[in-house]
């Protein structure tokens, strides 16, 4: 970043783009932390909203995976307090484990979700079987593609610091693709038997977002984007508890 700033300086002069990438730099520095810290309560209330409410089973796949993104921001926020070192090597290294078991378990929510709607061929017993292996292939997909084997170093990024994978990847991440593909049929069918917009409204945001690569290079504003499915996620599974 430093030297891109020298650069953009150089080629705009003192002022306009130096300065407009400087101003950025020192604001995204300034609130990327707090941006973590905000999410994590963000995903604590929703957690504890849904404890609460537990009358759709639909809730029980969707808690730990708010539990995981309450951890992964978590981890974020306290990483340049924590400091670079071998603790927050490890906690990071967890954010990789985290997220490969907890992802796929939306496709369990997924399924749910047809299935307290009265989708008729989601009540099958093969239907059930089918989002336990497809949830159960998406976890192995995601270990021996992305976790076996990984190397993690340390990286400062608009002033968060965490650990990130040495080698990016090549392409979208297929795992989260595959979930995001599943989120988003459901919710179409949701929204024809319940007139219940919001949850394709977050599931396309999501496929959007898995599919095309942000311009900023933020891990806390990554999972800011991640807060709209989240959150159409938690309002479809409160629909569902008072619809009839």
């Amino acid at each position: 970043m430093v030297h891109s700033l020298a650069y953009a300086g150089k080629k705009h002069g003192k002022g306009g783009t130096f300065r407009w990438l400087y101003s950025k730099e020192i604001q995204w520095t300034r609130f990327s932390s707090p941006y973590s810290l905000l999410l994590t309560l963000f995903y604590l209330f929703f957690a504890v909203r849904l404890f609460k409410n537990k009358r759709t089973g639909s809730v029980l796949f969707l808690l730990p995976v708010i539990a995981g993104l309450v951890y992964d921001n978590g981890i974020l926020a306290a990483g340049r307090f924590i400091g670079e070192g071998p603790i927050l090597e490890s906690l990071n290294y967890a954010r990789f484990w985290i997220h490969a078991f907890l992802t796929p378990l939306l496709v369990l929510f997924a399924w749910k979700t047809l299935q307290q709607a009265g989708v008729q061929w989601a009540q099958k017993t093969w239907a059930r079987i089918t989002a336990f292996l497809l949830t159960t292939s998406l976890i192995g997909l995601e270990l021996f593609t992305e976790v076996f084997g990984l190397v993690i170093q340390p990286e400062q990024s608009y002033g968060v610091l965490s650990y990130g994978k040495v080698e990016s990847a090549s392409g979208p991440p297929v795992m989260v693709l595959i979930v995001s593909v599943v989120l988003l049929g459901a919710s179409i069918l949701i929204w024809r038997k319940q007139g219940w917009l919001w949850f394709f409204v977050g599931s396309f945001v999501m496929i959007v977002g898995s599919a095309v690569q942000l311009p900023v290079k933020s891990g806390a504003v990554t999972n800011l984007f991640e807060l709209v499915p989240l959150s159409s996620l938690v309002a479809t599974a409160r629909f569902q508890s008072t619809w009839k």
